[in-house]
């Protein structure tokens, strides 16, 4: 080997060498063992790279680090779903369900996820995996048109359920917990079962498409409302919601994007930088948050709203100061 090759690998084990002591400097662990020992020359004259397994590779960090236990949750499975939901009935309310009767049009606005009930259960050919039953309370508002009058509107509730079946893992610890108990005593073990926990994210629907229906004509006057909707959701409409007996029903097509995962408690040891400590302080008043001049200072110069605007500007952009892209007139020359 040359001089000049020998002279590039004796540099690149120096920087190697500090990067290594940089991170024992900052308290980042999991290496027990001297820098010298992981860069060491051979008989040749060349610097080789002592493997892991020579080394006492450690879990925890050594006695300049400091290190903390938490109990957190960690993610056994999950899984995102992009559902398509057809021919949701909606359940109006005693109001809104008179005006669709009458109706000459019906078309729905949107829809509203106001509530979901989530259901976990163990499966019984595997103990590892349980099923996620979810049940979705959507609150859907329609604008209904009565002869020639300004449209009316309309708002009632759908219902959605699925499931979905996780990995969950398998513990066989008992788990209880003292809370606090209003008007009780303190202190009391609570048995909770030792199942996973679920979570559910998902997004506000999308509606598709609605439809109106005559009960005698479509014969669906048998298909009643099976789901069992809970109290906490009926005090969400003003009036009480019809589930049978009336004459024309309103459907509507959702689509839907959800993520659903099942977490279970664990207890880790991390290492501690600091500890978070607010740098806002309290204020009762609104207006004495923070200077705005100082605000002002921190925005970044608007140098492109100084650049000339070029031909190929999108349809609809007012090219003001106002930031809007709109089809109508912003205002901002008024």
């Amino acid at each position: 080997m040359g001089k000049k090759g020998h002279q590039e690998i004796v540099d690149s084990a120096e920087f190697f060498k500090e990067v290594l002591t940089n991170f024992a400097q900052t308290g980042l662990c999991g290496i027990n063992c001297p820098v010298s020992e992981m860069l060491r020359p051979n008989p040749n004259g060349e610097v080789t790279k002592i493997m892991a397994d020579n080394c006492n590779a450690v879990s925890q960090c050594g006695q300049d680090s400091s290190t903390l236990s938490i109990h957190t949750r960690k993610i056994t499975d999950s899984c995102r779903d992009k559902d398509c939901i057809e021919g949701l009935r909606v359940y109006l309310t005693k109001g809104s369900q008179a005006i669709l009767d009458t109706a000459a049009c019906t078309k729905v606005r949107c829809a509203e996820l106001i509530y979901t009930y989530i259901d976990v259960e163990p499966v019984a050919f595997d103990r590892n995996h349980y099923c996620v039953n979810v049940t979705y309370y959507y609150r859907v508002l329609a604008d209904a048109t009565v002869g020639g009058c300004r449209p009316t509107t309309l708002y009632g509730l759908a219902v959605f359920s699925k499931q979905a079946v996780l990995c969950g893992e398998e513990s066989t610890a008992h788990i209880f917990t003292s809370d606090t108990v209003l008007d009780g005593q303190d202190g009391c073990s609570v048995y909770s079962t030792n199942l996973p926990t679920a979570v559910v994210e998902v997004l506000d629907p999308m509606v598709l498409c609605s439809q109106v229906k005559d009960v005698r004509e479509c014969g669906c006057h048998h298909d009643t409302c099976q789901e069992q909707i809970p109290q906490c959701v009926c005090k969400l409409f003003d009036e009480q919601l019809v589930l049978d007996g009336e004459s024309r029903r309103l459907y509507v097509a959702l689509g839907q994007f959800s993520v659903i995962r099942l977490e279970r408690d664990v207890q880790l040891v991390v290492p501690v930088v600091s500890y978070s400590m607010p740098t806002k302080v309290c204020c009762e008043n609104p207006g004495c948050a923070e200077d705005p001049c100082e605000m002002f200072s921190r925005i970044p110069f608007p140098t492109e709203r100084f650049n000339p605007t070029t031909c190929d500007r999108k349809d609809g952009d007012c090219g003001c100061s106002c930031g809007y892209t709109t089809t109508k007139n912003c205002g901002c020359g008024q």
